[in-house]
């Protein structure tokens, strides 16, 4: 019902995505798997750690990540102006992450000079990443597309929740998705990958929990008439075929393996999203899971929270009460 339907969209982006990143926040970027299993065999319950591990950046614990601050952004802008409005996204992300923010660092400098001295790992509080550097700096230049073309990480994915929760059902979806992962990423990879994610997301948003999600995603992108084509949904589709082929293994396996790659960039990254999607039956574990694979738990977490936040009634919402959530329902009622 409709009803039921408002009740996922609020409940997945008010607090599930954005706690899976808080969770996952201090032990994120952990490339060295070694020391990842030391540290998950102190307890069974990785998230949320006190003391951080994170080798490149320290936050406390229960602060975001880029991709979790990023995803707050985005659901400040359309949470006050009640829809997608690009130029707010924007100054909105600018003020944020630019001059005079919490990221406005020495070592996030937007023009670091190469080869000049390398800061001493890890920096104390939040890392500023290239396709950030890349929108300040285009934003500065007064250009129109201010989104990075080099930098295919998985931001746009990472940032879905908010943007699926208010236009899931309305044939707008996919292009108000692009016009905001194209802010930060101007690379048709990352567009074609973050649409299908969205196309997933929206799925669990509109009909809850369901074997049938990713094979209607599929039947999606290889429709010769569906909304919005993009050039690469074949490749797309192949990429999820992958994942489908491989949802009897576990998931770190799936990390590790030559299909997928080993850290933050696309494809591999939203292939190892997906695949925590399908294979968690619960938030806890889902958030669990990919955090024991290491690398860019962050930003999976991000998007296996939001789609397992959307399969289920707000009641039962794992951590609802963090402040995330409280940010969400002050905006509103600010709104109001």
């Amino acid at each position: 019902s409709e009803q039921n339907v408002n009740g996922r969209s609020v409940g997945e982006h008010s607090g599930e995505s954005n706690t899976m990143v808080a969770a996952a926040q201090p032990l994120h970027w952990i490339y060295d798997l070694k020391k990842l299993q030391n540290i998950l065999s102190e307890t069974p319950f990785p998230e949320f750690r006190v003391q951080s591990a994170n080798p490149f950046y320290r936050r406390k614990t229960g602060q975001q990540s880029c991709y979790g601050d990023q995803a707050f952004v985005l659901l400040e802008s359309l949470a006050e102006c009640g829809v997608l409005n690009i130029e707010d996204l924007k100054e909105r992300t600018y003020t944020f992450f630019g001059p005079g923010s919490e990221y406005d660092s020495p070592v996030n400098q937007v023009d670091r000079p190469k080869g000049g001295p390398r800061p001493q790992l890890p920096i104390e509080g939040p890392w500023r990443h290239a396709s950030l550097k890349s929108f300040l700096k285009n934003y500065e230049n007064k250009k129109k597309e201010t989104g990075c073309d080099i930098d295919r990480q998985i931001d746009g994915i990472s940032k879905l929740a908010p943007i699926v929760a208010m236009y899931a059902g309305k044939p707008e979806l996919l292009e108000k998705v692009e016009q905001a992962t194209r802010v930060t990423q101007n690379d048709d990879v990352c567009v074609s990958l973050t649409l299908a994610g969205a196309r997933l997301l929206e799925y669990y948003v509109l009909h809850g929990s369901s074997e049938k999600a990713l094979d209607c995603v599929l039947e999606q992108l290889q429709d010769e008439h569906q909304k919005h084509p993009e050039g690469l949904d074949q490749v797309v589709a192949g990429h999820l075929q992958q994942v489908k082929a491989f949802l009897n293994g576990r998931l770190c396996m799936f990390v590790m393996t030559s299909v997928v790659s080993f850290i933050t960039a696309l494809p591999g990254a939203f292939q190892a999203a997906v695949h925590g999607v399908l294979t968690a039956n619960a938030f806890e574990e889902g958030i669990r899971n990919t955090m024991r694979c290491g690398g860019c738990s962050c930003s999976r977490g991000s998007f296996i929270g939001a789609c397992l936040g959307a399969q289920v009634h707000p009641s039962l919402l794992f951590f609802f009460g963090l402040l995330f959530s409280m940010n969400f329902l002050m905006l509103i009622k600010k709104k109001e």
